[in-house]
């Protein structure tokens, strides 16, 4: 029994210009024609046609196709197993993407709604790369901590940004004051100054003991997109990185020396600051270890 190629088109799902390109390559040839000349194609004809459209789901270009016809026994098995490798990295590839995709909007979800000028006002020229917020994310999907931070961080007023912001750039211009004055890293300076950071991502974030404060200093010294959420990159010094990294190692280390590495977090986590005068005192407490 022979179709004609509108009827090979209807019940296979391709388009009769398909089946033409498919005529003209040599992948497929009609076995007839009718007295019109038009095509007609027979039984073995929709076969190859199957199969043709098997390798095509499967992702595989017309000359694969035609390069497997022409010897199937030699090509099919290995070309076979060659595309089932790359979808399998293609599907790994793809998951990581609705992963990244799905945390993206879960980032963007955590910011506050302020306009360009309020946002400006409150973070300055800090900003947050999302596609660091996102790996971070990604990074992190299954801490306590990181949905702990996510949801604090989304229930933040745009007073609590202000009083944030305001500590955070307190305790950067310190910072910046004791590297410049070479301070050592591991010296009392310098390790209380991490142990304000410390202390200050707890009471707006998520508890940070000791042991995850150092894994946010390594990510400080080894991303700049993590450091640049603490300093912006028209503060920054070269080697500031690295000796925050270090100061904050040092004041770990000082903690657990001190039999004070509560890794569970809460039991060392300050409240956190409910009016402006609190903001204050930190602020002023922050000053005296400066001097």
């Amino acid at each position: 029994m022979s179709y004609s190629v509108g009827q090979v088109a209807a019940f296979a799902g391709v388009t009769v210009r398909t089946l033409h390109h498919y005529d003209r390559s040599g992948l497929l040839s009609p076995s007839g024609r009718s007295r019109a000349g038009y095509r007609l194609y027979d039984e073995a004809d929709l076969v190859r046609l199957q199969q043709i459209l098997f390798y095509r789901e499967l992702g595989f270009p017309l000359d694969g196709i035609a390069e497997i016809f022409e010897d199937p026994q030699a090509n099919a098995l290995d070309q076979l197993r060659a595309r089932q490798e790359q979808l399998e990295a293609e599907i790994a590839r793809l998951r990581r993407l609705s992963e990244v995709a799905q945390r993206a909007i879960e980032v963007q979800r955590t910011g506050v709604p302020l306009t360009p000028q309020e946002r400006f006002e409150v973070f300055g020229e800090i900003t947050a790369d999302l596609s660091y917020a996102t790996e971070a994310a990604l990074k992190w999907a299954d801490s306590p901590g990181q949905r702990e931070s996510m949801a604090r961080a989304a229930a933040h007023t745009k007073e609590d940004w202000r009083r944030l912001m305001g500590e955070a750039t307190a305790w950067r211009a310190e910072l910046l004051a004791a590297f410049d004055d070479g301070e050592p890293s591991d010296g009392e300076r310098a390790m209380d100054l991490a142990e304000e950071h410390r202390l200050h991502v707890s009471r707006w974030f998520t508890a940070c003991p000791p042991d995850m404060h150092r894994r946010i200093a390594d990510d400080f010294a080894a991303d700049p997109r993590a450091f640049a959420l603490v300093v912006p990159p028209t503060r920054q010094r070269p080697g500031l990185a690295a000796y925050l990294c270090k100061a904050v190692h040092a004041n770990a280390a000082r903690r657990v020396d001190g039999g004070d590495d509560r890794r569970a977090g809460p039991a060392d986590e300050p409240e956190r600051p409910t009016s402006p005068r609190r903001t204050d005192e930190n602020t002023d407490r922050r000053r005296r270890i400066a001097r």
